[in-house]
C-alpha cells in the first residue's frame, strides 16, 4: 500500500512531535470512506527516516477539514501526546492562526464574530445563529481584513473556541462565504476541490521542553497565485 510519504512537507520535527504543512484533500484521521489518513503517511514517514523494524508510534493531537490545508501536529511519544492533548483542549497553550479567502463585502477591518451554532450530522454542516439556540453551542472568533483584492478578501483569523466547521459557518453567516466553499454558499469550487481555508501559524509551548514554538505553513499554491503582486508584513 504505498502512502506518498515522500510527498510530505514537514514543517518541524523532534524527538517529541511532528509538524505537516497539510495538502487539500488530505484526512488526518482514518474515516469511512477507507481512505489512507495523513495519520498512516507520516507513519510510513518515519519508518522510512529512521528505518524502524516495526510500526512507529504517532498520536493524533488535532484535525483540520478535508479540504483545508495548513499546520497539523502529531505526537511522536507517548509522553508528549496526554500533554499536546490536554494544551489544545484548554487552548491556554496553543493559538491558532488561519488564512481564509472570502467572498468581497463591505465588512470592518478587523473584529469579533459571536455565533451559536448547530451541527446537522446528516448533513455534516453546521448553521450559525446570532442567538442562542436549542442544542447549539457558542463559536467566538476574531479576524483582520490583511488584503482586499478584486472579488475576494484575504482574512486573518484566530479563533477563540473550537467548533464544528466554525470558521465555514461563521464568515457564511456574514455573507462572506470562503471561496471554493459549495457547501455553505461559493459560488464555484475551486479547481483541486480545496476550499481557501489555510491553517497558516501554530504557536504552542512544546510538551517537553517547555520551550515556545512558533510553526508557520508556506501558503498553497491558490492563495499564492492570488496574492502574489500584494506585499504582505507576514508572508
Amino acid at each position: 500500500m504505498k502512502t506518498n510519504a515522500q510527498n510530505l512537507q514537514v514543517l518541524y520535527e523532534d524527538n517529541h512531535l511532528i509538524a505537516i504543512n497539510k495538502r487539500a484533500g488530505d484526512i488526518v484521521q482514518g474515516d469511512k470512506t477507507g481512505d489512507i489518513p495523513l495519520s498512516e503517511i507520516v507513519k510510513s514517514y518515519l519508518v522510512e527516516k529512521y528505518h524502524k523494524p516495526g510500526e512507529a508510534y504517532l498520536g493524533v493531537v488535532h484535525r483540520l477539514d478535508r479540504p483545508t490545508t495548513g499546520v497539523v501536529v502529531f505526537a511522536k511519544t507517548s509522553k508528549a501526546l496526554p500533554r499536546l492533548n490536554a494544551a489544545f483542549a484548554t487552548k491556554e497553550e496553543v493559538n491558532k492562526q488561519y488564512w481564509a479567502l472570502v467572498e468581497k463585502k463591505a465588512i470592518p477591518h478587523q473584529g469579533t464574530l459571536t455565533h451559536f451554532l448547530v451541527r446537522n450530522t446528516s448533513q455534516n454542516k453546521s448553521y450559525a445563529y446570532p442567538e442562542e439556540k436549542p442544542q447549539s453551542q457558542k463559536a467566538v472568533l476574531t479576524y483582520k481584513v490583511l488584503a482586499t483584492l478584486t472579488h475576494y478578501l484575504l482574512v486573518e483569523i484566530t479563533l477563540l473556541t473550537g467548533r464544528h466547521h466554525q470558521i465555514r459557518a461563521q464568515f457564511a453567516a456574514l455573507g462572506c462565504p470562503l471561496k471554493g466553499d459549495l457547501k455553505y454558499g461559493a459560488k464555484r469550487s475551486n479547481p483541486d476541490g480545496s476550499i481557501s481555508l489555510h491553517a497558516r501559524a501554530l504557536e504552542l509551548l512544546h510538551p517537553v521542553r517547555k520551550e515556545p514554538l512558533h510553526i508557520v505553513a508556506p501558503l498553497p499554491e491558490l492563495f499564492s497565485k492570488l496574492l502574489k503582486d500584494i506585499q504582505l508584513e507576514n508572508s
